[in-house]
């Protein structure tokens, strides 16, 4: 659908621009959704913090086990990515990838019976909530080993250009993982060969329980690439708009042939590093202000009424359908049988 597009400088980045001598990135452009665009989005992102929320509470009953990262507040970022990327573009990504794995429009019963370990989950019930993947989909993981999927996200995009079908690959991580080695390993062989990949730092601002101030020299993530002449820009990852604006820019930058992007989505996550993080290194305030001033599925509701595209009913009865969704696939978690034994011995490499 074709959307306008109007600057947005001094818009939701001012409070990114934290950059020690790093070249300051242009204020992206923001799409103007239409109806159809802005309920999509909201359904979208909507399902992923139902999710999510559900989640969090089957793993505070033990039913979950082993580590359980959730996606909630960050959910304009896969979303706005999704909504501008196009068939047989891939995503991969870490292991706070139940988001993801939703807006690529994988199964929620498939999704949760991971998280439970049952038979009828993405990976078998072998693979848990950091490692599930559909080839089918273009969706190439979650993945346990922080930045390891950088410089896989790579490799897809190696294949993409070997293979020249025009498609790019989107390789999520966090400000954390920005300073692994491998990822700039992966940086100067994607612009050396003009590799189509888009490398999104989701910038949650805590890498585990650390501030990107306290853990990164120059906080301007998007810059990383500056050496290698990779460009890259600071998006509002709160801004489903503008995330997507972002991802049209860059997407046809790397499908023009000009190698490699990255995009920094300034976001916040709402829960802590995982489940077992109580987040005590941010105050309460903190978390409230972001919920009450930024939050992005709060943004498209207030548009989607105030263009009187939609009634408070409306709505209502949107969520009903979309925790009805999520309440089926929390049954299916529970109730499908746990994989045989036999498993245990299936898809291993000797």
């Amino acid at each position: 659908m074709a959307a306008a597009t109007k600057s947005t400088a001094g818009s939701g980045t001012k409070s990114a621009s934290r950059s020690r001598g790093a070249a300051k990135s242009a204020a992206p452009a923001i799409v103007e959704f239409d109806k159809d665009q802005e309920l999509h989005a909201y359904r979208e992102m909507l399902q992923i913090r139902r999710f999510e929320e559900k989640a969090g509470q089957l793993y505070g009953m033990g039913l979950i086990g082993g580590f359980c990262h959730l996606y909630i507040g960050q959910e304009a970022v896969v979303v706005g990515m999704q909504m501008a990327k196009v068939d047989g573009d891939q995503m991969i990504t870490g292991y706070r990838d139940h988001g993801h794995m939703l807006a690529m429009d994988l199964d929620p019963k498939g999704v949760m019976a991971e998280l439970t370990g049952r038979r009828g989950g993405l990976s078998k019930g072998k693979g848990g909530s950091m490692h599930m993947f559909s080839k089918e989909k273009h969706f190439y993981g979650g993945h346990g080993i922080v930045g390891a999927q950088v410089s896989l996200g790579t490799g897809l995009g190696f294949a993409n250009k070997y293979r020249e079908n025009g498609n790019v690959a989107m390789a999520f991580f966090g400000d954390g993982a920005s300073n692994q080695g491998q990822v700039y390993e992966s940086f100067n062989m994607a612009q050396l060969w003009k590799i189509p990949v888009i490398y999104v730092i989701e910038n949650n601002k805590y890498g585990m329980g650390t501030s990107v101030e306290r853990s990164s020299a120059n906080t301007d993530l998007s810059q990383r690439g500056a050496s290698f002449g990779i460009p890259g820009e600071q998006v509002d990852g709160m801004d489903v708009r503008a995330v997507m604006a972002a991802s049209q820019k860059a997407l046809e930058h790397c499908r023009s042939g000009k190698g490699p992007y990255i995009l920094e989505m300034i976001t916040y996550r709402y829960r802590g590093h995982s489940m077992s993080d109580p987040a005590k290194y941010r105050s309460k305030e903190e978390v409230q202000k972001m919920r009450t001033e930024h939050d992005p599925i709060e943004q498209v509701r207030k548009r989607v009424l105030d263009n009187g595209w939609a009634t408070e009913d409306e709505l209502k009865a949107l969520d009903k359908d979309v925790r009805a969704i999520v309440a089926e696939a929390a049954e299916f978690a529970q109730t499908d049988p746990e994989p045989d034994v036999s498993e245990l011995y299936t898809d291993i490499l000797l």
